[in-house]
């Protein structure tokens, strides 16, 4: 493993992220791939269904006692919570009713976001642009962790409790790295949040919002399912910055695994990323990736060279709005 990264601070890279190259690249070559380009037609229908199985499970919790709350709350809804998160990714990049109606994909995150518990949709969307297009990028990109994130977690005990308190990182980040102004949109979603939160309150009790908040920050903590979050862009090998994983995960994540085809096509919803790969086999095939995610947070937790600090970063100049 000689091209493993070493701790102590970030890869600094000085070149252009790898997707815009890649994409054209494929693109020139097969232009079919245009045809991906096109709203999934099902996601408005599988996650209308995953957040009235929530809100069905919300009554069956009422009553149970405190240990089985939270017991379903890992096993079962804080699985469909994490699945919800990634459904709201794919929907900012306007694969549930097309670009033509971005306002319907932006009112269709509120509504998957009520399961959650915590309003997170539209605060996504405003940040995960930038994701997009400044990979990587000092300040701009807040997916990557702060130096003190880096620093202070460099031990499997460390690490461990890192991957456990990932969603207040996740969370908190960005209003330390680069705040932005509160729109529009994200009170509209605080606001429907709250209520909602509120009606399961009054009809049901305390135990059915603790069950999915419970859930929610639970199943994006440590659990399987959260490999992705390291998986992605932490840099197993160096060189390598982003990394798809092909495992049955995938069939519970809306394909999020499909990383590197993800990143180099936003606009194809995650049903059809398994098609890119197989019509530009050539570009994927040899590129590093994972097969388990539960095998990458094991990797993370007790490989000292890898950790917080196991990112690339570059200086990126902000593009011009409009």
């Amino acid at each position: 493993m000689g091209n493993r990264v070493t701790r102590g601070d970030f890869e600094w890279v000085y070149t252009e992220q790898p997707h815009t190259q890649r994409r054209k690249e494929i693109l020139a070559k097969y232009p079919e791939i245009k045809a991906l380009m096109v709203p999934d037609p099902h996601l408005k229908w599988i996650v209308s269904g995953m957040v009235f199985v929530q809100l069905l499970a919300c009554y069956l919790v009422k009553d149970l006692s405190w240990k089985w709350v939270f017991f379903w709350a890992y096993a079962f809804g804080g699985c469909i919570n994490h699945s919800l998160t990634l459904a709201i990714h794919d929907i900012s990049h306007n694969v549930a009713f097309g670009n033509k109606q971005a306002k319907w994909n932006r009112w269709f995150a509120v509504f998957a976001n009520l399961p959650i518990g915590i309003p997170y949709s539209a605060s996504f969307k405003k940040y995960h642009i930038d994701h997009h297009r400044y990979l990587g990028g000092d300040v701009l990109d807040v997916d990557i962790p702060t130096d003190f994130e880096g620093w202070f977690f460099c031990t499997p005990l460390r690490k461990l409790l890192w991957l456990f308190l990932q969603p207040l990182f996740y969370s908190l980040r960005a209003l330390y790295v680069n705040p932005k102004a509160i729109t529009q949109m994200e009170i509209f979603n605080a606001l429907m949040q709250f209520s909602v939160n509120i009606t399961i309150y009054y009809l049901w009790g305390l135990k059915p919002i603790i069950y999915l908040i419970a859930g929610t920050i639970l199943c994006t903590g440590l659990h399987p399912i959260s490999g992705h979050f390291i998986a992605e862009h932490y840099m197993f090998l160096k060189g390598y910055e982003t990394y798809s994983y092909y495992g049955p995960l995938n069939w519970l994540t809306f394909n999020v695994g499909y990383h590197m085809e993800h990143h180099d096509f936003p606009s194809i919803p995650g049903c059809k990323l398994p098609m890119v790969k197989k019509i530009a086999a050539e570009y994927y095939d040899n590129l590093p990736h994972h097969r388990s995610w539960i095998r990458v947070l094991w990797a993370f937790v007790f490989d000292d060279t890898i950790g917080p600090y196991s990112r690339v970063k570059r200086l990126c100049k902000l593009a011009k709005e409009g």
